[in-house]
This record gives C-alpha cells, sequence and structure tokens, in this order.
C-alpha cells in the first residue's frame, strides 16, 4: 500500500488468508471486499491499512513460555481440520 490511499491490497494465493479474508468481508463488506479472484486460486482483496501488521517473530523462549501456560490454565489447541 502506499501512504495516500486509506486503503492495502492484499494479494495472496493461501487458502487460509483468503479464508480469512472472505470472513472478514462478511463482517464488514463496505471496508473488506474482493478486488478479483484468479482461476488459479488467488485472490485481492481491499482492506483498510489499519489491518495490516508487521511483526517479528515469536522468539522459541516466547513460544515456550506461551504453551506453558496454556497448558497449566487447561487450554488445548483446536482440532486441525483435514482437506
Amino acid at each position: 500500500y502506499n501512504q495516500a490511499e486509506p486503503n492495502a491490497q492484499v494479494y495472496t494465493h493461501d487458502p487460509k488468508l483468503i479464508a480469512k479474508l472472505r470472513r472478514l468481508h462478511d463482517a464488514a463488506p463496505e471496508k473488506v471486499y474482493a478486488d478479483f479472484d484468479e482461476p488459479n486460486g488467488a485472490a485481492r482483496y481491499i482492506v483498510p491499512k489499519n489491518c495490516v501488521t508487521v511483526r517479528p517473530p515469536y522468539s522459541d523462549a516466547r513460544r515456550k513460555a506461551d504453551s506453558e501456560r496454556a497448558r497449566k490454565a487447561g487450554l488445548t489447541p483446536p482440532p486441525r481440520r483435514m482437506k
């Protein structure tokens, strides 16, 4: 995206990200919408720039601490869906 425009374009082939963008569109169709879908499975969505973040990856120590904290709290990850 650029600073002059209020929205960003998200182009992806990732099925999980496309599904997430579709859910965002369902929740806020006036703000998040598909710009185009390609026959090869790619999609481009227009989203508000505040939906786009870039964060550093979790460190191994942070991931381990979060996992241990969740385990102590009795939380388990959701079951993986098989395609």
